[in-house]
């Protein structure tokens, strides 16, 4: 065995929320490694999540755009051909750059990187398993457990890597599947469903819950369902699949829904149904951590330390939604308690974000659970049909509506379904991080012609007082 090596601050995990830790640590001052088991860095989601399939995504959208929206703008084309090998190839270009990059500022801020899997063999000392042998690092002052999740399974339609797929599979199919069933309408399942359905696979997506985005503003659910309906998806929510046949590289999956019963046939399935910490192999029972039996997680104070004395936890291992920008925010915020400083984060302010077309995101609270929770509140919509900037784009469905608090006017959610949703929230997030009002919105002079104009043209209507809207649309 190796000697012993020492750091003030060892991170198990490179991904988003683990290696934002480390960069942190080493900038406080930190002697600092990185355990990952992974040959590459950048967790789940530069190699296997949010960086692949945001590259199938676009890439898909300019496949379907150049079939069936450039003759809209006086562009004629010749035959549109799918390549399907090189748009993988791509995807696999984009992630390797980053992934590198990543490795580069993990060294460029001097920080260790460990390969191998973490065990705990006491609070501070973790032995890693590498193929070249086993190694025990100590940890003089924290280690900060960052180990990310796993796709959840269905234990009656197991994952086989050839019909029935996860997440990870469903990225790298070497052609668009005839046939595409996805079990699951949460954002994964809507991502991955919408890249195959633009490059021609036949796709049904199957939801458990009364409606897509089972959690998420249920207007904004409904919109998203009419129109992926629209770009030829079949829905089916309130279904549940109660029986799978799996023949000849097919599957038929028998489908429930309430008192009727129907087949569902595919040539692929993907089983998105959400996710589940990871921690296997780190004997976290060893050093007195005892993640919850039901979900997995681990619970963690104010500072984001376990119930062991300097193990911390963050990201998808701890309450919250499982978030590549949450993990990033916790692993910055441990380190900087850990250091004695005032790290924190806004909880209400961490937006959520489904990439179909047109996009969704999210921040604050919504609609549905203002009423549940029987708090006053104002609301303000405002359509893109009636935005100079979308109308160019050819891109005009959607809205944006404002949430504000009926007496201090204080903004307590926003929804967007639209054009570049996802940049757009970021003027909501910010508004909520600062505690702002929708009239601290609607006064916001935006650039036009913007899409950003909106978003106060929203704020402007929690009033009713939206200066480009007819009475008759507001209501």
């Amino acid at each position: 065995m190796a000697e012993e090596k020492k750091y003030d601050i060892v991170v198990i995990g490179a991904g988003p929320g683990g290696y934002c830790a480390a960069i942190r640590a080493a900038q406080l001052g930190f002697s600092t490694a990185v355990i990952e088991k992974r040959p590459t860095m950048g967790g789940t989601c530069l190699n296997i999540g949010c960086i692949p399939s945001k590259a199938l995504l676009d890439s898909s959208e300019y496949f379907t755009y150049a079939l069936h929206g450039l003759a809209g703008h006086g562009i004629k084309v010749g035959s549109v051909l799918l390549d399907c090998a090189s748009m993988m190839a791509r995807k696999e270009r984009i992630v390797a750059q980053l992934t590198k990059g990543v490795e580069s500022l993990l060294r460029q801020n001097h920080i260790a990187v460990l390969p191998g899997n973490a065990h705990f063999l006491n609070s501070s000392h973790i032995e890693i398993d590498s193929p070249s042998g086993k190694d025990v690092v100590f940890a003089n002052r924290a280690v900060i457990i960052a180990t990310g999740s796993l796709p959840a399974v269905l234990p009656s339609l197991p994952v086989d890597g050839v019909t029935v797929v996860d997440s990870t599979g469903a990225l790298s199919f070497t052609e668009p599947p005839k046939s595409f069933a996805v079990i699951g309408g949460g954002a994964i399942g809507l991502e991955l469903a919408s890249v195959w359905a633009r490059l021609g696979s036949n796709v049904t997506i199957i939801e458990l819950a009364a409606q897509l985005l089972p959690g998420w503003d249920s207007q904004s659910a409904k919109l998203i369902q009419r129109l992926l309906t629209k770009q030829g998806m079949r829905v089916i929510t309130g279904g549940t699949v109660i029986a799978v046949n799996l023949n000849d590289n097919k599957a038929i999956l028998t489908v429930r829904n309430g008192n009727a019963e129907e087949s569902v046939e595919a040539d692929r399935v993907l089983v998105a149904v959400g996710r589940r910490p990871w921690t296997g192999g780190l004997n976290l029972g060893g050093v007195g951590i005892e993640p919850d039996p039901k979900t997995g997680r681990v619970t963690v104070d104010k500072n984001y330390m376990t119930s062991c004395d300097k193990v911390y936890a963050i990201g998808d291992l701890i309450a919250g939604p499982m978030l590549a920008h949450k993990a990033s925010a916790e692993g910055v915020a441990a380190v900087e308690r850990i250091a004695g400083k005032a790290g924190s984060i806004n909880y209400e302010a961490i937006a959520g974000v489904v990439y179909t077309s047109p996009e969704v995101a999210a921040v604050g609270r919504c609609e549905d659970d203002l009423k549940a929770r029987s708090i006053a509140y104002k609301s303000g919509i405002f359509q893109f049909k009636a935005n100079g900037r979308a109308m160019a784009m050819d891109r005009t469905d959607g809205f944006v509506k404002v949430l504000a608090d009926t007496v201090t006017d204080r903004v307590l959610g926003v929804q967007i379904v639209g054009p570049n949703a996802a940049d757009l929230i970021a003027q909501a997030v910010t508004v909520i991080e600062f505690g702002g009002s929708a009239e601290d919105m609607a006064r916001i002079t935006q650039a036009h012609p913007s899409l950003s104009e909106v978003i106060k043209e929203a704020a402007l209507d929690v009033e009713k007082m939206a200066i480009h809207a007819p009475p008759v649309a507001r209501e």
